[in-house]
């Protein structure tokens, strides 16, 4: 039975000890749901109460030690001046003025009678027998009585300091009453009791006026984001003056949101041209198919006919995989390099090169690459990138088209740079900075010759492969498309270094 009980004990103080923490963990819930101006201001009232109740502790502390301080110094005085005296001179003779707050006695050690400075006659002795005995034995004697406890005309509480005279023939004793002292250090109290809670509640009000002014450019800016909208030409919100943390805040805030404004204005303008891209071989597909079958047509016509809507078709399959090329680049977990390798560059532009030729005696394109260069980057990806700018420069630029490879150093690591240099007329000054945007072209009539994709694709798999590519133009005539790839950390080539 014993054992049942304290089975069930142990359970139900289990169980208290979850509810507490239930509780605990409530609160604590229920108060992270307040305004944080409101818990701000909470937490600052708890601390504030905090220190000026120790701060009126110490101080009534204080000074009642130095109130103590100051009788115990008084009540010394008095008795060096009684045990020190001549007997029989007015010294020896002690008198306590009437009203005051100290009496003074000389006692026979024997009977403890009182030989003199008694207020008034018959007045007890302030000293017991037991503690004139431990007087004369210790040589001094401190001792309090409580509030019940009266000395003559002194009413408790009361301190007495006594000692033996020199000669040993009395015991000087000094009564100093201390309802003075308590009289004042309750005053003190009174004082602080009523003073402190002011000063709590006007720093509580100024708690919060100061939490709400230093939220107050937060509110602004909640607002002004509130009012942002997605046509918006300046979404920015308004920063403080003062460089804190809220300013920063605002700063990196605006930061975000121009950078998100850009990459808007980048999706419309790339929604925009590829609806124009599309649409304009979708109408000359149209435009072929209706008047194929508009009238009689001879087989030669029709076969026409349908030689011109395959290459719009073909055009069409192209850009599709373009674009879908693009959005999958665009996507953080396509972004990374699939299947990175050392990838041996040399039998990539053979390859290309010999895609490009005419014949075998034609130089239109110049190769110059050592045998062994390699980079750290997918041969797909690299294969795509660099067709991408040899179509750009038989396009767009006249022979000979020069392929150069070379390897590069410096702070970043090795690298191997692959230029592709014609000898046309070079990019526009206006074109030049924005070469490698999608849709973007050197023609403002969008000839069908391409769709302005081919070098937003080249720039988007050299970022996924780690590279990097730029466009220049060179002082002797001629643009250049460089085309820059990590090389292997172990590669081996007899090129030389730019």
């Amino acid at each position: 039975m014993t054992r049942a009980t304290g089975l069930t004990s142990f359970t139900g103080l289990t169980s208290m000890g979850g509810v507490r923490a239930v509780t605990g963990t409530t609160v604590l819930r229920w108060v992270a749901r307040w305004p944080i101006r409101i818990r701000l201001t909470t937490g600052f009232a708890v601390v504030m109460a905090l220190v000026l109740a120790s701060a009126a502790t110490a101080t009534l502390l204080s000074f009642k030690a130095a109130f103590d301080e100051s009788i115990d110094n008084a009540q010394s005085a008095q008795l060096a001046a009684l045990t020190t005296a001549t007997p029989g001179s007015a010294q020896a003779r002690p008198e306590s003025p009437v009203g005051s707050d100290t009496s003074t006695q000389l006692l026979n050690p024997a009977t403890g009678a009182v030989l003199a400075g008694a207020d008034q006659p018959g007045e007890p002795a302030l000293l017991t027998p037991a503690e004139i005995a431990t007087t004369t034995r210790d040589g001094e004697l401190r001792v309090e009585r409580g509030d019940a406890t009266d000395a003559g005309s002194l009413k408790g509480p009361i301190r007495i300091l006594a000692a033996p005279t020199h000669n040993h023939t009395a015991i000087a004793a000094v009564a100093t009453s201390l309802a003075g002292r308590d009289a004042a250090v309750a005053d003190l109290r009174n004082e602080l009791a009523v003073s402190l809670p002011l000063v709590l509640l006007v720093s509580i009000a100024g708690a919060y006026l100061i939490a709400a002014a230093a939220l107050r450019p937060v509110e602004r800016m909640r607002a002004r984001a509130a009012r942002i909208g997605v046509n918006d030409p300046h979404p920015h919100l308004p920063t403080p003056p003062a460089n804190d943390e809220i300013a920063r805040l605002a700063t990196t805030l605006n930061d975000l949101l121009t950078r998100l404004h850009h990459a808007l204005t980048r999706e419309r303008q790339f929604v925009a041209d590829a609806s124009h891209e599309l649409r304009t071989p979708l109408s000359l597909l149209t435009t072929e198919l209706e008047m194929a079958l508009r009238r009689t047509r001879t087989p030669q016509q029709l076969i026409a006919a349908l030689h011109s809507a395959l290459e719009e078709t073909e055009r069409l399959s192209r850009l599709s995989q373009d674009l879908l090329l693009l959005a999958r680049l665009d996507q953080p977990e396509t972004s990374a390099v699939p299947t990175a390798a050392v990838t041996q560059l040399r039998p990539v532009l053979h390859a290309l090169v010999t895609r490009y030729r005419h014949g075998a005696d034609d130089d239109t394109l110049i190769l110059d690459c050592a045998e062994g260069v390699a980079v750290w980057a997918d041969p797909d990806d690299c294969a795509r990138a660099i067709g991408n700018l040899l179509d750009n420069a038989l396009h767009h630029g006249r022979p000979p088209i020069l392929i150069r490879v070379c390897q590069t150093g410096g702070e970043a690591g090795q690298g191997v740079a692959i230029e592709v240099r014609d000898h046309g007329s070079g990019f526009t000054p206006e074109f030049l900075p924005r070469a490698f945007d999608r849709f973007s072209q050197a023609d403002p009539a969008r000839a069908r010759a391409g769709t302005g994709l081919g070098l937003a694709i080249t720039a988007a798999l050299a970022a996924r492969n780690g590279g990097q590519v730029i466009a220049t133009n060179y002082p002797d005539g001629g643009a250049g498309l460089i085309l820059t790839l990590p090389a292997p950390v172990t590669a081996s080539t007899t090129s030389a270094t730019i």
